[in-house]
């Protein structure tokens, strides 16, 4: 998380690390744990855990430097990502949606949430492209603008449309530079991040 400038977001987020797991979630021994919590908090408020991998092998280079947020880890024979056997797209951060503001932005991924976050501009994420699901459309009737940020690459580009076809609100951004939100505010910083987004 500080590699990629976000260690102020593992204690906002309550990122966590597997140590040692459940009977049934041993696979999940050595990943990050990012909970999804819901808008209301509470006893019970978080809906589900997704769970990323941080092997070394996966995320340093040769010399054991991260290698995210600025290049391109080597996950190779599995995914990023696991989610609970049975569980389904979700939005992560459905928090921001409940704080009174003009505009969100929709990211894809959540590590881009917690960096804009960081950078002062509400924000929401996909699970990937793929995870949209129709009933999440009516969580950004309201807005008057929804920053659909695309990730710099054809996959992303092609979503970030498709929301925005389907988003009267939707404005797509393409930060440029193969960026996403991540990569571009560790980069350049917060202020030229808002400044992307016309704010």
């Amino acid at each position: 998380m500080a590699a990629r400038g976000l260690g102020p977001a593992a204690t906002k987020y309550g990122i966590g690390y597997v140590g040692s797991a459940l009977i049934g979630h041993e696979r999940m021994t050595g990943m990050l744990a990012i909970p999804y919590r819901r808008p209301a908090g509470g006893e019970h408020g978080v809906a589900t855990v997704r769970y990323r991998c941080i092997r070394d092998e996966c995320v340093k280079d040769e010399q054991g430097e991260y290698l995210a947020p600025t290049r391109r880890e080597k996950h190779e024979g599995h995914g990023k990502y696991q989610s609970l056997p049975g569980d389904h797209p979700r939005l992560y951060n459905t928090p921001a949606l409940i704080v009174p503001s003009p505009h969100i932005a929709l990211s894809e991924g959540e590590f881009d949430t917690q960096a804009s976050e960081l950078a002062g501009v509400p924000c929401v994420a996909t699970q990937g492209t793929s995870a949209w699901r129709p009933h999440f459309d009516p969580a950004f009737a309201g807005y008057e603008v929804v920053f659909i940020i695309a990730d710099d690459d054809e996959a992303g580009m092609k979503a970030a449309d498709k929301r925005a076809a389907e988003m009267p609100n939707g404005k797509v951004i393409n930060l440029g530079g193969g960026h996403d939100i991540n990569s571009f505010t560790y980069t350049h910083g917060a202020d030229e991040y808002r400044k992307r987004l016309g704010l």
